[in-house]
């Protein structure tokens, strides 16, 4: 099996001012003669280490199930970035989403040759990752129409942005959650209940008449229980 390659490099944001980390996939028949479809994943570091994501890439791409993707990961530095960039109250969100939507797809179309179509343009997430991804899609329907969400975290705040999510997109969107994730102790020292809240999303997206899909998992807030959903993810979102 042939396998994709990572490189990793640095990008400096004017929005954030502060170099980000890129952990960038890309195919192993990767040519700049075509345009490949592009997905970004924030948590990213967790993506390629804990979900194996280059490996099921390679697999899927080989055994003929989704086209060849670049797909770049972000990673965090800590609980407090993350919550900073990802959550809608944090004081780096919005100019997290300008890195994500501007910065980001300015220098991939620079150094790659990718789509340019945003219905080629996937955003992945798990937990706060998640809830950021979704958020992107609501202020950037322009740039990003798919997204695979696990297990994002959801406040009223999230709820009520995902409600402002365009009606006249075709968004293709897979949402999953673990059916145990009712007491999850977050990095704060909190104990949250993610599957309520999650249920209510599900209700709020299905209402768009998008190309949605929820699943519940068997499982907890964790990779154990995203990762080996991950595969079928991937096949539902990446051969669109």
């Amino acid at each position: 099996m042939d396998k994709g390659s990572i490189m990793t490099t640095t990008l400096f944001s004017e929005a954030l001012q502060e170099e980000m980390k890129l952990l960038i996939y890309v195919p192993a028949s990767y040519t700049p003669m075509i345009e490949y479809p592009i997905a970004i994943a924030s948590d990213g570091n967790d993506y390629f280490q804990l979900g194996s994501l280059s490996r099921i890439l390679d697999e899927k791409i080989e055994e003929g199930d989704i086209e060849e993707h670049i797909v770049v990961g972000i990673p965090y530095i800590n609980s407090q970035d993350r919550r900073q960039k990802y959550m809608p109250d944090g004081e780096k969100h919005q100019a997290y989403l300008t890195f994500l939507a501007e910065e980001l797809m300015c220098y991939l179309n620079e150094h790659y040759s990718i789509s340019q179509l945003p219905s080629d343009h996937i955003l992945m997430g798990d937990s706060q990752a998640a809830t950021v991804s979704l958020l992107a899609l609501v202020k950037y329907p322009e740039v990003f129409q798919q997204a695979i969400l696990h297990s994002p975290q959801v406040n009223e705040q999230v709820l009520s942005l995902a409600q402002n999510l365009p009606e006249d997109i075709q968004f293709h969107i897979y949402h999953a959650i673990g059916k145990g994730e009712t007491e999850v102790q977050t990095r704060d020292g909190q104990i949250k209940d993610f599957l309520t809240p999650n249920r209510q999303l599900h209700e709020v997206l299905q209402d768009f008449g998008i190309d949605y899909e929820y699943a519940e998992l068997p499982g907890d807030h964790t990779w154990k229980t995203w990762k080996p959903d991950l595969p079928r993810a991937i096949v539902r979102i990446f051969q669109n």
